[in-house]
C-alpha cells in the first residue's frame, strides 16, 4: 500500500480491515522530528497496541507520559484518551496494531485531504474523526 502523508506523520498499512476480515489493522507509523498528533482522542470500538521500532516517540496515555523506543510495548485500550509526539531531533517509527480492525487507509487518507489544502478547519477534522469513531478531546491528552 501507498504511504499517505499527514503532516509530520506518515502511515504504510501492512494489514487492513478488509484483509484480515476485521480481525486486525496493522500500520508502520514514522513520526518527523518535532512533530505531534494533532487533537487528543479516544476509540470507541478498538483498542491500540504500540510497538516501538526506530527513535522515541512520547505518548500520554489518561495522564501519564511515557517514553516509548525501540522493543518497547504500549497498549491503549478503548476509552483511553490519548495523544503522542515526537520531541527529538531523529524520525521515529512504530508499529500500531488495532484490534479488531475497524479503522482503515480511508480515514487517514480523508485527514490527509484536509491538512492538504492548509490549516484545516477543526471542525471538519472533527467530523472526520467522529464518523471513523474517534472521538477528539480538547486541549492536553488527559
Amino acid at each position: 500500500m501507498d504511504t499517505i502523508r499527514l503532516g509530520g506523520l506518515e502511515l504504510r498499512f501492512r494489514q487492513t480491515k478488509e484483509g484480515t476480515g476485521g480481525a486486525l489493522g496493522l500500520f508502520e507509523m514514522t513520526i518527523q522530528p518535532n512533530a505531534r498528533m494533532p487533537v487528543p482522542h479516544y476509540h470507541e470500538s478498538w483498542d491500540e497496541t504500540i510497538l516501538g521500532l526506530s527513535g522515541v516517540t512520547r505518548w500520554t496515555l489518561a495522564g501519564r507520559e511515557v517514553d516509548l523506543g525501540p522493543g518497547e510495548s504500549l497498549f491503549i485500550p478503548r476509552g483511553a484518551v490519548h495523544g503522542f509526539q515526537n520531541s527529538t531531533e531523529e524520525a521515529a517509527t512504530c508499529l500500531c496494531i488495532l484490534t479488531p480492525g475497524v479503522l482503515g487507509p480511508g480515514y487517514f487518507q480523508e485527514l490527509a485531504a484536509l491538512v492538504a489544502g492548509g490549516a484545516p478547519d477543526p471542525a471538519r477534522m472533527g467530523e472526520v474523526m467522529r464518523r471513523h469513531g474517534l472521538v477528539p478531546v480538547p486541549g492536553p491528552a488527559a
